[in-house]
């Protein structure tokens, strides 16, 4: 008898990693796969307090290991390097023994016959293949956004990166044309990565990326959140590096699709999801508010907190805005917007924790999303329908707002420095009725319908989906040979 595959699936632990990968998860598991999706210890007890339980199911298991991070390194400001760098020293044993079933055998539980880790937790490739198991990575950029962190180490090793000093940043350099990176069009060299921006020759963030990256080839396969119709060029370069890469985007309309066939929605939130705002949006217009939020790492400085929230406030249009705790440098949240604004946007602005995106991009009320281009965000916007007005700060998210402003015509982009008249001018823009909004909301619709069609039955992410499952079930044989150099 064929037995039933078993993926185990470890992200790194925050959000974006999160959510993409249990969706990915839900579709494995609809599509007939065992799965075991592990979190960190202390993030598995905080989603126990916030997401009601995590409740698993028949063939659908949530298991845990140690991050080994101290509460005090957790709450220091560059907790997110130490809890990288703690998950390296922490993690790999404890996953390895979960591989194998060392944990104690379980009636019923196939052993697990492959690894699914997110970017990040390269370390997760060792214990795979420590067990004997072949590893796939499901790299949570877009295929633009992977190839040009793939790349850092040739921007490096050609002289691009680190900047000669801090002029660099304001000079014109950063507009330098980078055009030999096959399946991009010639980009800015600040456009590439936010890591490019560096002055330290041994700079901690741009070497960690880039090895990431570059270890990805050691995986059997790589699984990108993302369509074919939407990146076709990167893509067909891609492949001349990556044999195996499967494209099941945008993930949020694959989770519509297996939703019909009566399989769970995924979502996991760090924070607790304020259920008022969509009440609030079912009393707005169609196509009036504008959604604006930063995701789950940014942080604003009080100066940039400030010129948002009074650009915000001189649209004159309704808005709903996610603040959510540590957004503001102090790890501080909605306690730090500029006096006088709640007064001044009274009946027209609420202001949430967190929400749940998916559920507010999707609603007819929203009409704009005013979002920092995190892949995530960006293609659950691409799904929605809904044109963005975009302001990157952070790893690939100047690839992704230079597609959805350039190519896909579906944004405008804000200048790094925030001034409050540009931001009330964009939203005008986007929010409005000239020909360039009308433009953009044409190009956002046609990009939502060619992304529902990818992941509908015969689309490309779903044949994608499918292939993905079969390599999945392959038998210890194969993964032996795989393991011995096999293609």
């Amino acid at each position: 008898m064929e037995r039933r595959a078993h993926a185990m699936l470890f992200p790194f632990p925050c959000s974006g990693h999160i959510n993409p990968t249990l969706k990915l998860a839900e579709l494995l598991h609809s599509r007939g796969v065992y799965v075991t999706f592990v979190n960190t210890e202390h993030n598995h007890e905080r989603l126990l307090r916030t997401a009601g339980g995590l409740r698993g199911r028949e063939g659908f298991r949530f298991e845990s290991v140690p991050d080994g991070l101290s509460e005090e390194d957790r709450r220091s400001p560059d907790h997110t390097v130490k809890l990288y760098l703690s998950l390296r020293r922490s993690c790999g044993a404890p996953l390895a023994a979960l591989a194998r079933g060392l944990i104690g055998e379980r009636e019923g539980v196939p052993p697990v016959t492959c690894v699914v880790l997110s970017g990040l937790v390269s370390f997760a490739l060792d214990a795979a293949e420590e067990a004997g198991v072949p590893a796939f990575v499901l790299w949570g950029t877009s295929a633009c956004g992977f190839v040009c962190t793939l790349r850092l180490r040739q921007l490096r090793q050609r002289g691009y990166t680190p900047l000669k000093d801090e002029s660099y940043l304001t000079n014109g350099y950063l507009d330098t044309p980078i055009d030999w990176i096959a399946g991009i069009p010639p980009v800015r060299l600040g456009d590439v990565s936010s890591f490019v921006r560096t002055l330290d020759p041994q700079c901690f963030a741009l070497r960690v990326e880039e090895d990431e990256a570059n270890s990805c080839a050691r995986a059997r396969g790589l699984i990108l959140n993302t369509f074919e119709d939407l990146e076709p060029d990167v893509l067909d370069a891609l492949r001349a590096e990556f044999p195996r890469v499967y494209t099941i985007g945008p993930l949020a309309a694959a989770m519509h699709s297996a939703q019909g066939h009566g399989h769970g929605a995924a979502g996991l939130s760090l924070w607790e999801e304020d259920a008022a705002c969509v009440a609030w949006l079912d009393a707005q217009a169609p196509g009036s508010v504008l959604y604006v939020s930063f995701g789950s790492l940014a942080v604003l400085s009080l100066d940039q907190l400030e010129e948002l929230a009074w650009g915000l406030a001189a649209t004159g249009r309704p808005f709903l805005w996610a603040v959510r705790p540590g957004l503001v440098a102090g790890d501080r949240g909605a306690d730090a917007l500029p006096e006088d604004f709640l007064a001044a946007t009274r009946g027209r602005c609420f202001i949430a924790e967190w929400c749940a995106q998916e559920q507010v991009l999707r609603h007819p009320a929203v009409g704009g999303f005013l979002t920092h281009s995190g892949w995530n965000s960006t293609t659950e916007s691409i799904l929605s329908g809904v044109p963005m007005v975009c302001w990157p700060g952070f790893a690939d998210q100047y690839i992704n707002s230079r597609y959805t402003c350039g190519d896909w015509g579906i944004g405008l982009r804000l200048d790094e420095a925030l001034r409050r008249e540009q931001v009330a001018a964009h939203v005008e823009e986007l929010m409005g009725d000239t020909g360039r909004a009308r433009e953009m909301r044409r190009n956002a619709a046609r990009w939502k319908a060619a992304a529902e069609a990818a992941t509908a039955p015969g689309g490309s992410s779903y044949e994608s989906l499918r292939r993905l499952v079969e390599e999945l079930r392959v038998g210890d044989a194969d993964a032996d040979a795989w393991t011995a150099g096999d293609p």
